[in-house]
């Protein structure tokens, strides 16, 4: 192997390893979004609970079957 080989090996491996290493880092981010809005559904459901049965009764009261 020639010198600029080696030294293209070596940066290829550089740049493949922290392509991984950024996408490994994303994975948190992703964790702590999807448990926010888990978090700000459970509230907003214990908040609205009795709004959104009252509406969903109401809905389904004007619907009228065969």
């Amino acid at each position: 192997m020639t010198i600029l080989t080696k030294a293209l090996t070596r940066a290829q491996y550089a740049l493949h390893g922290a392509a991984r290493r950024d996408e490994r880092g994303d994975v948190p981010g992703w964790v702590m979004i999807t448990l926010m809005t888990a978090g700000l559904v459970a509230v907003l459901w214990t908040v609205a609970d009795d709004q959104l049965r009252a509406l969903f009764n109401r809905a389904m009261g004007t619907v009228s079957g065969p």
